[in-house]
């Protein structure tokens, strides 16, 4: 179908010489280039309506296929981070109500759900180790070759805590076994996020970097939503004996499905331009590379992830054992609370890409970070107050702060590195930012400060100080560049 802008440009270059002519327009098409694009001709037929030849142009296979081969890039680029947040969302579900009872059920119940999220730390401790092995996988052999076997391994764990025993059968080897497979399930992360993001800005164009990015960013919305309506679910029909005895096991199971979606969608996506036109240029490993000449973009990457994954932390993970354990509020609030601002973020998410493309990655993120601080000196005045409305108020306001800056990470940590190590190097600054601000300890740090001499104060301040270093890391960076793109 005709738009404006293509009846300006033929009008200019005399194509068009009065609006009667319009009905002579027919569209050609050409054959699909090597990148996959498709490029049009348009020549002057008669007896050809407009609507004619928007229904040629709908109806040419080629397009179709082409159009096709975007949704499909798409979901391969959101299938991989859905799966990794419905199975966190699940097992930090899991460890703030019963993994404390069913795994470490000698300890208190606080330190009970200390121990658990500390078995979730372990899967962010492993992740480094994983963007080193994969990151060189990616920048050697392809996006699409890690993709594929990333999301194979963290599937299997995944599932694989469905049949995991627990203490009362096995004793100590139940809490080890659980540690094993978060280990695992971290090695193949370390390697998931990079590639995701890359598998859609690579095989799209720099003028919509940001929306292609922010399709791998709605992964964890998507997944924390989609796992709260089963824990949901399986909650509402379950008596609670049933739920502790053998119905937390069900939620896990059903990743294998995701997982086996997620495989099918990903194999039929083709290895990205830029990576092919780059594969011919590698030089030392790619982890030497970026230590060597990319410290700076590392370090200013790795900052960005500090006090988003920190506040995010606070309002979707913490909340939850906040509010059943210590203001003592149904479970059903902590679900609600997280169902709202997933959702939330869910929408926001996409809005904010398609900002990025207009403003700037810079100041969207900026904006991000100033309303999160916000929210966070809010938050526990606000939840306090233990009325659920209130509470699923804050956490929309806060989850949407936390799309602008979550929009954004993916267009700026991979603009930091050139093709050769972006792989490598986005890869290593979405895990060790995470470690270097103790995001992927969050959980357990909040958990800790919550009951000591600060109180929640102390939770307050380490979510601002994180922010504050993320938004230094903003500022540092200042007008780079993006690096090349298709």
């Amino acid at each position: 179908m005709f738009a404006i802008t293509d009846l300006v440009t033929m009008f200019r270059r005399g194509a068009v010489k009065a609006p009667r002519e319009l009905n002579a327009a027919k569209v050609a098409w050409t054959t699909p280039a090597r990148d996959g694009s498709v490029f049009r001709k348009r020549s002057l037929m008669k007896n050809v309506t407009p609507r004619q030849a928007s229904f040629q142009e709908d109806q040419n296979p080629q397009i179709m296929r082409a159009r096709l081969s975007q949704w499909r890039i798409a979901f391969a680029s959101i299938v991989g981070t859905m799966l990794e947040w419905y199975d966190f969302t699940i097992y930090n579900t899991m460890a703030a109500l019963i993994f404390g009872r069913l795994f470490f059920p000698s300890a208190q119940p606080r330190v009970g759900m200390i121990l658990a999220f500390s078995t979730y730390a372990v899967g962010y401790v492993s992740r480094p180790v994983g963007a080193v092995v994969f990151g060189w996988i990616g920048d050697r052999y392809g996006r699409r070759t890690v993709l594929v076997f990333a999301l194979t391994l963290m599937g299997a764990c995944t599932a694989s805590i469905a049949v995991l025993p627990t203490f009362e059968s096995i004793g100590i080897v139940a809490p080890l076994g659980l540690s094993i497979v978060r280990f695992l399930q971290g090695l193949a992360l370390g390697g998931e996020w990079a590639g995701a993001v890359l598998i859609a800005t690579e095989h799209g164009s720099a003028h919509r970097q940001g929306r292609n990015s922010s399709w791998a960013q709605m992964g964890p919305a998507a997944g924390i939503l989609l796992a709260t309506f089963v824990i949901g679910g399986v909650g509402i029909f379950m008596p609670d004996r049933a739920f502790l005895s053998w119905g937390w096991r069900v939620p896990f199971a059903l990743s294998a499905f995701l997982m086996v979606f997620g495989l099918w969608v990903r194999r039929a996506v083709p290895e990205t331009p830029v990576f092919a036109k780059s594969r011919h240029e590698a030089g030392a490993p790619p982890l030497v590379e970026v230590l060597r000449k990319h410290k700076a973009a590392l370090a200013i990457a790795s900052s960005s992830r500090i006090g988003t994954d920190v506040l995010y932390s606070l309002l979707l993970i913490f909340s939850i054992s906040y509010i059943t354990q210590f203001l003592d509020m149904p479970r059903s609030v902590a679900l609600g609370c997280t169902l709202t601002g997933s959702a939330c973020e869910l929408v926001a998410i996409p809005v904010f890409g398609s900002l990025i493309d207009r403003i700037g990655c810079r100041k969207v993120y900026a904006g991000g970070i100033l309303a999160g601080s916000l929210i966070t000196l809010a938050f526990f005045p606000v939840f306090g107050m233990k009325l659920p409305l209130a509470i699923f108020g804050l956490t929309a306001i806060g989850t949407v702060s936390h799309a602008a800056m979550y929009a954004a990470q993916g267009t700026f940590i991979t603009n930091q590195f050139p093709s050769t190590v972006r792989y490598t190097g986005s890869s290593l600054a979405y895990t060790l930012g995470s470690l270097a601000g103790g995001s992927a300890f969050a959980p357990l740090i909040m958990s800790s400060i919550v009951g000591g001499w600060t109180g929640t104060w102390g939770i307050t301040l380490y979510v601002m100080v994180t922010l504050a270093v993320t938004a230094a890391g903003i500022v540092a960076a200042g007008h780079r560049t993006p690096s090349e793109q298709s």
